[in-house]
C-alpha cells in the first residue's frame, strides 16, 4: 500500500526530505478498529524538529485538529500549499524549543497529506472511497502509538493539541496513561456534544448531497465534490470565530462592487465563500467526512464508567487551556476537565475575538503557557 495522493497538492515524490512515512502493521495483525472495521496496514506520515536524545525521554508529539496536518512548522513549499499552522511554537528557542526536545507531528489516520485515508489506494489498486472503515478518536490514537513504537518513544515528555487534536491528546492521558509525562489540552471537551454532533452532521450531508460525491466514489469519476465541501467549511467555520469577530469586520457591509438587492453579496457571504473554496481545493472531502464523524464519537469516558472515571485515571501533568468566548467548545467544558482531573489545576483561560481559533491566533498567550508547562 503507498501513500494516497493529497487532492491538488501533495503526489508521492514530490516530497522535499521533512516529511517521512512508516508503514505500520503491528506485527502483522494490522488495525482493527472501535466500529468493526480493519486495515493489514496504515502508512503514517509525520514530521519532526529537533534530536531525539539518547534515552529516547524528550519527545514531544503535537496533535493537529480537522484539518490541519503533519507540517506544523516550516515554510510553505513542494507538498506544503501553506507554512506551518503553529510555527512559532516549534523550532530553536520557541515554546517547544526544538534545542530540548524532539517534536514529532503525525498526520492523523483517515486524512489525506500522506496517512491512510479514503484517497489511499487499496490493495486491490483502486481508492478505498467509501470502503474506508469507520474510525475513532482512539483509532487514530492506537495508530499513533504504533508510531510511537516503531521511534521507540516509550513515554512521551508532551502531548499537545487543540480542537480536535486536544481529542487526542486527552484520549493518550487516558487510554495510554502510562506513556505521558505531561500534555497541553486547548479547546475541547472531554465529549461530544449534542450540538457539537449536529453541527459536524450537518457538515457532513452537505458534502454527502454534493451530486458529485458518488457515494464517496468520486475519485476515478474526474468530478469532486468541492461545492459540498465548501458549505461544510462555511458552517464550521461559523462555530470556529464569534458573533463579534463577524459584527467588527463585515457588520451588514455589501462585498465591493455587488449588491445583496440584485444578486450580490454581503462581504461576510464573499468570506466563508473565500475559506471554504480555498479548503476545496486542498483538502479531501471524504477525509472531512470520516474525521467529523470521528470526532463525534468523541467520548473519553465510554466504556470506562463515564468521564469522571476515565478522567480519574490520569497519571500525566495536564494543563488545560479554553478559550474565553468559544462557541463550539464552551469554556465550561474544559473547567469539567480540569475538575475531574487529578489535582484540580484551574483552566488557563485565553482572550481571543476569533472564539474557537484563539488556540490557533493567539500565539503569544499560548506560547507563554506552553514555554511554562515544558520549563522543567
Amino acid at each position: 500500500m503507498t501513500p494516497g495522493p493529497l487532492l491538488g497538492t501533495w503526489q508521492p515524490g514530490d516530497e522535499p526530505g521533512r516529511r517521512q512515512f512508516l508503514t505500520l502493521d503491528q506485527g502483522g495483525r494490522g488495525f482493527t478498529f472501535e466500529g468493526g472495521g480493519t486495515l493489514a496496514e496504515v502508512v503514517v506520515a509525520f514530521e519532526t524538529w529537533g534530536e531525539l536524545n539518547g534515552a529516547r525521554s524528550n519527545a514531544v508529539l503535537v496533535s493537529h485538529a480537522l484539518t490541519g496536518d503533519s507540517h506544523a512548522s516550516g515554510p510553505s513549499g513542494p507538498g506544503h500549499p501553506r507554512s506551518g499552522w503553529w510555527g512559532s511554537m516549534i523550532g530553536p528557542g520557541a515554546p517547544l524549543d526544538t534545542d530540548r526536545y524532539f517534536v514529532v507531528c503525525p498526520n492523523v489516520l483517515g486524512g489525506c497529506q500522506g496517512t491512510t485515508g479514503p484517497s489511499t489506494r487499496a490493495r486491490d489498486g483502486r481508492p478505498y472511497g467509501s470502503r474506508f472503515p469507520a474510525t475513532t478518536i482512539r483509532d487514530q490514537v492506537a495508530v499513533e502509538v504504533a508510531l510511537a513504537d516503531r521511534l521507540g518513544i516509550e513515554r512521551w515528555a508532551g502531548v499537545v493539541g487543540g480542537s480536535m487534536g486536544g481529542m487526542r491528546a486527552l484520549e493518550w492521558c487516558v487510554g495510554s496513561r502510562d506513556r505521558v509525562e505531561r500534555a497541553v489540552i486547548l479547546a475541547v471537551g472531554a465529549q461530544a456534544s449534542a450540538e457539537q454532533i449536529a453541527l459536524c452532521s450537518l457538515q457532513i450531508r452537505a458534502i454527502r448531497t454534493d451530486d458529485a460525491f458518488a457515494g464517496g466514489n468520486y475519485y476515478e469519476t474526474g468530478r469532486r465534490p468541492v461545492n459540498g465541501l465548501a458549505v461544510a467549511r462555511g458552517i464550521g467555520h461559523l462555530s470556529y470565530r464569534t458573533a463579534s469577530e463577524f459584527e467588527q469586520r463585515f457588520a451588514r457591509r455589501s462585498q465591493e462592487g455587488e449588491d445583496p438587492l440584485r444578486g450580490g453579496r454581503y462581504a461576510v457571504e464573499s468570506y466563508l465563500e473565500y475559506h471554504g473554496d480555498k479548503l476545496a481545493d486542498r483538502f479531501d472531502a471524504n477525509s472531512y467526512v470520516v474525521l467529523s464523524e470521528a470526532m463525534n464519537h468523541h467520548d473519553v469516558g465510554r466504556g470506562r464508567g463515564g468521564v469522571a472515571a476515565a478522567l480519574a485515571l490520569v497519571r500525566a501533568d495536564v494543563v488545560v487551556v479554553g478559550v474565553a468566548n468559544d462557541r463550539l467548545y464552551p469554556i465550561d467544558e474544559q473547567h469539567e476537565i480540569a475538575r475531574l482531573l487529578p489535582g484540580d489545576r484551574p483552566v488557563e483561560v485565553i482572550e481571543s475575538v476569533a472564539g474557537h481559533d484563539g488556540f490557533l491566533t493567539e500565539t503569544e498567550r499560548v506560547g507563554k503557557i506552553f514555554a511554562t508547562a515544558f520549563s522543567t
